[in-house]
């Protein structure tokens, strides 16, 4: 069976998203909502990022080597690190991102044309991916691990209503910048 390995531009661009997503957690708005606090970062703007230039998988690996970092306890999370980290109920949403990465990637790759209509479609997808994520883990966390019971309108308003006119502006903000970063970097390649 044949190995493929990753080149050293593969590895070092994994390196930089990873550090650019862990830096767009300290770009934050913080919603005071209860029983727990969210936060609208620019991390979500970053892993598309990383999906558009990666693709599906090395865009969900530089996502993974974040988290992996975070929950070593190295604080670059929104509020901090550790493992304890994966019993916040909001955890879900940067699994989330793993997913949305690989979501987009994925279909960004297949796309035929890097149209702008195109990769905002395959951001919007990864979205969903991130926000369904975040929902359930949400709803699990806190009704089963924690024992501070939410109902599902709770987890709606707080995990998607609040943040998913940001998330789509960061989608918008994201397509429009690969549509002109992609040919850019393929003439390099």
């Amino acid at each position: 069976m044949r190995q493929k390995t990753l080149s050293i531009e593969q590895i070092v661009l994994c390196g930089m998203f990873a550090a650019l997503v862990a830096t767009g957690a300290f770009i934050k708005i913080s919603i005071p909502v209860q029983p727990f606090p969210m936060h609208f970062t620019l991390q979500f703007f970053f892993v598309l990022l990383a999906a558009f230039v990666l693709g599906g998988k090395l865009g969900s690996a530089s996502v993974l080597a974040y988290l992996v970092i975070g929950l070593v306890g190295v604080p670059v999370f929104a509020a901090g690190g550790g493992p304890a980290y994966l019993v916040r109920p909001t955890f879900g949403f940067l699994l989330g991102f793993a997913g949305a990465a690989y979501t987009t990637g994925t279909l960004s790759e297949r796309l035929h044309r890097h149209t702008f209509l195109n990769l905002l479609a395959a951001a919007f997808a990864g979205m969903m991916v991130m926000y369904l994520s975040g929902m359930l883990y949400f709803y699990f966390i806190s009704n089963y691990v924690i024992s501070m019971p939410v109902t599902w309108g709770i987890v709606l308003v707080n995990c998607f209503l609040l943040t998913v006119g940001g998330d789509f502006l960061l989608c918008v903000l994201a397509s429009a910048l690969a549509v002109r970063l992609l040919p850019i970097l393929q003439k390099i390649r």
